[in-house]
């Protein structure tokens, strides 16, 4: 008999809760200490709103792998993962929402233009469902799992690995569990799941420890702000305007997004979970519409991960069981009281364990001799999550790149322009570069020329390698790819001649 939750969901529940929960907190601080919104707004309408959203994505997420597990007649089908887009956050806050707030000084303002950018992004995410399916039979495998493999070793694995060597008396043990439980397969006491035993033992150290104190524990209990999500195409409406000069953003990014969904739904293929990508990306796009309708700025996403929460147990039910959680919890305000029991560094190891896992997928799932294809379709992503994080090291210090000037990090042994152009649009190139690997490796060399031009005419509309959609966004670039496609045509047809020559 089909169960909708089994005890091993317990282990998922705990990695991707913990995931949402890392993001709306950052969201929060982003929102109500960065940019400076009215706690009303951020605590009282934003966040439960993207609380709904997140509910309403992995509710539909969870019943996708009931049908999945009743048409095949499996039970140990896992839901795809879900919750707020992690690199939006940053755009919508630094490049809307900030910015309209600081210049004009009203929240309002700055708030309902982001929920109308984030309304255009969720139409261009269903618009990505025509042509999702396609792309994903025509793009190598190679090619996708690689960069997906670059997101999930830079923005996945390294920032939990850091916290948690920073509190190592904390953080390795928890580390340990997990190794432990989920690659060591090593049963827990009693049953219970390991993402659970990292959590507890790392409550009891963190509170024995002096790492969690009472004094913050009680001040989250009297700062409590409950919320409601209302729906509203008036504020929708009202914020098109200001959001306008910044519409022209949303189409790259929605073109990151579905095709972060079509990879994430060739990972889980992989993985034995064979989902309709038209359907994910249509469920993409519409949570991200609904959520804007009431409040939220920001798009939801299929997370990356799925293999790891399958070998972690997780089956239909955790992805239900998150997202309701997380929606009690931001309408309840009950976010920050739950930090403030339970130490970070406890349960970052399970993302760390996360990244791995895919990581670790995009060399396993491929044939060997792909593998040079993979490394290229994650180095995009090393280049972006390096400027992302000398960007916030810049930022801290009241001081950016262009203040410091390209020319002295250069000098300092950085090629900052190069790394931004390479990491802009990472998903993108990654997958690029690794489809022109992997028709090289098969002497496909017409095919591989071919993606370089289609390279070409992206870099030349700003959608890859520049930072906003024009003609001649990145002129450089585009004649660089086309002189590759040049290059790759030419030593092909030399080489393929060659063979036959030496054949008759």
């Amino acid at each position: 008999m089909l169960k909708l939750f089994v005890k091993s969901d317990w282990n998922g529940f705990f990695g991707l809760f913990v995931n949402n929960l890392t993001n709306i907190l950052v969201m929060a601080t982003l929102l109500s200490v960065v940019v400076g919104l009215p706690d009303a707004i951020v605590f009282g309408r934003i966040l439960p709103a993207v609380g709904l959203s997140i509910f309403i994505a992995s509710a539909y997420y969870s019943y996708m792998a009931y049908k999945l597990a009743k048409k095949t007649g499996r039970t140990d089908v896992t839901a795809l993962p879900s919750g707020a887009s992690v690199p939006h956050m940053f755009l919508i806050v630094f490049l809307i929402i900030g910015p309209i707030y600081w210049s004009s000084g009203n929240a309002t303002l700055a708030w309902t233009a982001g929920v109308a950018w984030a309304f255009m992004e969720g139409i261009i995410e269903m618009l990505g469902s025509v042509i999702g399916p396609k792309l994903r039979k025509i793009v190598p495998r190679a090619a996708m799992l690689g960069a997906l493999a670059g997101v999930s070793i830079t923005y996945i694995a390294l920032n939990p690995a850091f916290n948690t060597f920073a509190i190592p008396y904390i953080g390795l043990v928890a580390l340990a569990i997990v190794l432990l439980g989920f690659i060591g397969k090593v049963k827990m006491p009693f049953g219970i799941p390991v993402g659970l035993v990292a959590i507890v033992i790392g409550i009891v150290i963190g509170w024995v420890s002096g790492v969690m104190s009472f004094g913050p524990l009680a001040d989250s209990f009297s700062n409590i702000v409950l919320g409601v999500p209302v729906p509203s195409f008036i504020r929708i409406g009202d914020g098109f305007q200001q959001a306008l000069p910044f519409i022209a953003s949303a189409i790259p990014l929605g073109i990151y997004n579905f095709f972060e969904t079509m990879d994430n739904c060739e990972s889980a293929a992989v993985a034995g979970d064979d989902y309709s990508t038209r359907e994910a990306m249509l469920v993409d796009g519409a949570t991200s519409i609904i959520g804007s309708i009431f409040g939220s700025p920001f798009p939801t996403a299929i997370f990356i991960g799925h293999p790891g929460w399958k070998e972690s147990g997780a089956r239909i039910g955790y992805s239900f069981l998150n997202g309701a959680v997380i929606f009690l919890f931001t309408v309840f305000g009950l976010i920050g009281i739950l930090l403030n029991i339970i130490p970070v560094v406890a349960i970052l190891p399970i993302l760390l364990y996360i990244g791995v896992v895919i990581t670790t997928q995009a060399f396993t799932s491929t044939k060997q001799k792909y593998a040079p294809a993979v490394v290229l379709a994650m180095i995009p992503w090393l280049a972006d999550w390096t400027r992302n994080a000398m960007d916030i090291a810049l930022s801290s210090a009241n001081t950016n790149a262009l203040t410091v000037g390209y020319d002295a990090i250069d000098i300092a042994g950085i090629n900052y322009a190069g790394m931004i152009s390479l990491g802009t649009g990472a998903i993108i190139v990654g997958m690029i570069f690794g489809t022109i690997a992997v028709f090289i490796i098969d002497k496909k060399f017409t095919l591989a020329a071919i993606t370089a031009l289609l390279a070409a005419v992206l870099s030349f509309f700003g959608i890859i390698h520049a930072s906003q959609i024009t003609v001649n966004a990145n002129p450089g670039m585009a004649i660089g790819y086309v002189l590759m496609a040049a290059t790759i045509f030419g030593f092909g047809y030399f080489s393929t001649k060659e063979k036959e020559k030496n054949i008759g």
